[in-house]
């Protein structure tokens, strides 16, 4: 289902919400972009900006376990540079999902972010299949740092008490999911009757395959661009920033965000 103005389709989203009782949200860097946080690929995305510090690099590599392992400084400089969501804030996009989990309907957001927004903005049940920027630990012990021990330590390559090398919590490329948040976010998508899907690309695999686990009723697509995913019953396509079409439906709701 597609076509009609955004009005009428957010109207139409409510009421498939309104008609569903467990609904997962799979969301991915553009849900944070309206909060100042840039992509990764659209013209203006992280690995389109061109600093003579990282040029000499291909982005992937700049968040690979290769780098990390090979060449460690290059690794820190880049994480500390472009990683730092310390002091960014929720959009409303994150604070509609908190409410919607507050109603009981949504059980579950599944997102390929790192930057902690979802849960800053009040949501409970999220599964953070790329791991989060905001826990650090060490490579040798196992050790748990706070988010700032990265970004603030002096040290070009951070260490613990131990003398190993302290880590983000991410999943860098060449590096598997964490098993018990693919596990969660299978089964959420899996047991939902309703997905909705923003501000993502879905090229970024094995996470995007995890929508084919989807078999509910209603599929609803908030995005800018052009997506390819198996349509379910109900279908409802809405082009334009997830933010902003969930500022509209809190209004049609009723819900302060």
């Amino acid at each position: 289902m597609e076509g009609g103005n955004v009005l009428e389709n957010i109207v139409k989203l409510k009421e498939m919400i309104d008609d569903s009782s467990k609904i997962v949200f799979f969301g991915g860097a553009g849900v944070s972009t309206e909060s100042g946080i840039p992509d990764f690929r659209s013209k203006d995305g992280l690995y389109n900006q061109h600093d003579v510090r990282f040029d000499m690099y291909q982005p992937e590599y700049l968040l690979s376990h290769s780098c990390l392992i090979n060449e460690p400084k290059v690794y820190y400089e880049f994480h500390r540079q472009k990683m730092d969501t310390r002091n960014i804030e929720p959009n409303n996009a994150h604070k509609y999902l908190a409410k919607l989990e507050e109603t009981g309907k949504l059980i579950g957001v599944v997102t390929q972010n790192i930057d902690g927004l979802h849960q800053k903005a009040g949501s409970k049940k999220v599964y953070e299949i790329h791991g989060s920027a905001l826990r650090n630990y060490c490579m040798t012990c196992g050790k748990t740092y706070p988010v700032d021990y990265i970004f603030d330590s002096t040290e070009p390559i951070p260490k613990c008490s131990c003398g190993g090398t302290v880590r983000p919590d991410i999943t860098l490329y060449e590096e598997g999911l964490p098993e018990d948040q693919v596990e969660g976010a299978i089964n959420a998508i899996a047991s939902a009757d309703m997905m909705i899907i923003g501000g993502t690309s879905l090229t970024v695999y094995p996470a995007a395959s995890f929508v084919n686990y989807f078999r509910g009723k209603y599929l609803v697509i908030i995005n800018q661009s052009d997506l390819s995913v198996k349509k379910a019953e109900n279908t409802l396509i809405i082009r334009d920033r997830i933010g902003q079409v969930f500022t509209e439906l809190a209004k049609i709701q009723e819900i302060s965000l």
